[in-house]
């Protein structure tokens, strides 16, 4: 996996706590992506191989390449600095987990979980209590209606006092990772932190 890195464009840039340019949400603190996102390149293809076909090995691979960026990250490393931390991969509605046959986030976390040493949320402690729609083509407004109310923290106190942060393969607008960022800081969570493998 160390070979990808030379294939794709870091996102990361130094000095900066957003590796984008969208607004975040005053609770969310950090906004990580370990590459740009290449529209019908070999990352889209990638990602979506990881996504539909079970790739899992790849999907730890790739978690550990995004976990070594953000401990290249300082405001990463001060935001979970002597603090209970959890990661929290963006839960799939368990229809469609039954469907694909495992959460493609998941895997990518416990790349990251490695590499970190920090401790992934227990499994249904945060549900996609709706099936939603997939978001590609959405404008901002739809996005946001069509993820609306679909997380539930079935167990709160693993979620309080907590620094969260939400693993997922993609940041697009953040329109999921935004909702799912207020239902954990409803739930008491500290700390929100955005950490994903591509930038859109």
């Amino acid at each position: 996996m160390q070979c990808l890195n030379h294939k794709f464009e870091e996102a990361y840039r130094p000095g900066k706590s957003n590796s984008g340019d969208v607004i975040l949400p005053e609770s969310i603190s950090i906004q990580h992506a370990l590459w740009n996102f290449d529209k019908g390149g070999y990352l889209q293809e990638l990602l979506h191989q990881l996504k539909y076909h079970r790739l899992t090995g790849v999907g730890e691979d790739i978690g550990r390449q995004l976990g070594k960026s953000l401990l290249q990250n300082p405001a990463f490393i001060k935001s979970i600095e002597r603090k209970k931390v959890r990661l929290v991969p963006v839960p799939l509605h368990p229809r469609k987990r039954r469907m694909r046959g495992y959460n493609q986030a998941f895997y990518i976390a416990k790349g990251v979980a490695e590499v970190t040493n920090l401790k992934i949320l227990p499994k249904d402690a945060v549900v996609r209590n709706r099936n939603t729609k997939t978001q590609t083509g959405f404008s901002l407004e739809k996005r946001r209606k069509n993820i609306q109310g679909a997380f539930t923290v079935s167990d709160p106190e693993v979620v309080k006092e907590t620094v969260c942060v939400i693993i997922d393969d993609v940041f697009t607008t953040g329109a999921t990772t935004f909702e799912l960022s207020r239902v954990l800081k409803k739930a008491g969570s500290l700390d929100l932190l955005i950490a994903t493998v591509a930038q859109a």
